[in-house]
């Protein structure tokens, strides 16, 4: 492995791209395959056939680790993502592999047992932090990865995220138009990088328009956690006339908030939430919402790694969509 390791290290790419070109493998472009070769024939380079034989053995696998909810596993944006992301991969031989994260420590002992042991080619990480462990180890490892979201330096690897920050922005935008200056922001926890950058863009449509007062509550980014901030703003001296939520989960927690006050959302009360979830058409009222404005992201999500897989530069495979608002109900005018 070691010389394996040195071949790739010149070559600036990861060790199983370097062993899928040696190999042959299809999702590797010719002229990497090609660039591989030549660079083993200079170095004099010649696989164990032990360890070769081993590597043709492997479950050929993308891993991802889902947070466990309440009741659930993961969010189900990303159960619906991940759906389709399998379904590419499966078409190049690729198996998708999700595992439970209980926890932090947690999540980090089993990214060493699949990396350190071998049991993944390549990873995909979810629910991006600003300061992301996960990040640092694959980086240090060498092996290929690409997150949904971006880290403190996007610059530095493969992502695909949606725009939350001008998403945000043009929400409170839309209500400040309607006549509201009392927009409050029930927000994910910051170290989350969905969260940074989507309160950011609440913060500054809001400062834009002068407004002085911003109210705020952090909590977990589903539905007890939009509870339990409604509750907190509803409490409040001068309470807000607009909920600005994180996503959609909290906002259908904040809902059940609102109808124990006797408010109706969209009529009492404006309320916008983000992820446009299935269930979000089906509340009651119906939740105004905004989504990422591209089809298939699962999909793009799997095509990027397997360009990846193939030997592109990691800085060549970043993408931030456009977000979309889609208004339906919760989101009407001050009362």
């Amino acid at each position: 492995m070691s010389n394996l390791k040195h071949l790739a290290q010149s070559l600036g790419l990861s060790i199983t791209t370097v062993s899928r070109a040696l190999d042959g493998y299809s999702d590797v472009a010719p002229a990497t395959r090609e660039r591989v070769r030549a660079a083993a024939r200079a170095l004099n380079y010649r696989p164990n056939s032990a360890a070769r034989s081993l590597r043709r053995r492997r479950a050929e696998t993308v891993a991802v680790t889902l947070p466990l909810e309440p009741g659930r596993f993961g969010p189900p944006l990303f159960l619906n993502m991940l759906a389709a992301c399998g379904q590419r991969l499966a078409e190049e031989g690729l198996d998708l592999m999700l595992l439970p994260a209980t926890s932090r420590g947690g999540e980090m002992e089993t990214y060493r047992r699949l990396v350190d042991g071998g049991r993944t080619d390549a990873v995909i990480v979810v629910r991006t932090r600003l300061e992301d462990e996960r990040v640092a180890f694959l980086k240090e490892r060498g092996i290929p990865f690409i997150t949904h979201g971006r880290t403190a330096r996007p610059e530095e690897h493969a992502f695909i995220d949606g725009d939350g920050e001008a998403g945000f922005h043009a929400a409170a935008r839309l209500l400040l138009a309607s006549g509201h200056r009392r927009i409050a922001h029930i927000a994910a926890p910051q170290e989350l990088t969905f969260a940074h950058l989507r309160r950011e863009g609440w913060r500054k449509a809001l400062e834009e328009a002068g407004c002085v007062a911003m109210l705020e509550y952090t909590a977990r980014p589903d539905e007890a956690g939009g509870y339990e901030g409604a509750r907190w703003l509803l409490q409040q001296s001068s309470p807000p006339t607009a909920l600005l939520c994180a996503t959609d989960s909290m906002a259908i927690g904040a809902l059940r908030a609102l109808k124990e006050e006797g408010l109706v959302a969209g009529r009492d009360i404006a309320l916008i939430g983000h992820d446009n979830l299935p269930a979000a058409a089906f509340t009651d009222p119906p939740l105004s919402t905004m989504e990422i404005a591209a089809p298939d992201v699962g999909r793009q999500l799997a095509e990027m790694l397997i360009a990846l897989l193939g030997g592109r530069d990691s800085r060549e495979l970043q993408t931030i969509l456009p977000v979309r608002q889609v208004p339906r109900t919760t989101h009407g005018p001050v009362n």
